[in-house]
């Protein structure tokens, strides 16, 4: 039998949260407004699939372009090109330096 190859494919340890954070996050998580040209690490919720980007996004900063609805379109690096990731608020956080 063929492997699968998947969207969310080599993703159990990646997409796994751990047994005390089990469940939704809180309500802010959601209600979080991001501003134009505002730094946001994309951190894969795996309680959410909608609006979930690619794994290999996951823990990649980047830049709040534009909102596109309820989410949102992010400017990141990869590979020596900037691409445009679409992504829901819950899993986007806040880039603290």
């Amino acid at each position: 039998m063929k492997r699968s190859k998947g969207y969310r494919s080599k993703t159990r340890s990646l997409l796994r949260k751990k047994p005390r954070e089990r469940g939704l996050r809180p309500l802010g998580y959601l209600l979080r407004e991001y501003k134009t040209g505002e730094k946001v690490v994309i951190y894969i919720d795996p309680a959410t699939h909608k609006g979930q980007p690619h794994r290999r996004y996951h823990g990649k900063i980047g830049v709040v372009m534009e909102k596109r609805g309820r989410a949102y379109v992010v400017a990141v690096r990869d590979g020596g090109k900037t691409r445009k990731i679409i992504a829901l608020p819950e899993h986007l956080k806040a880039f603290q330096t």
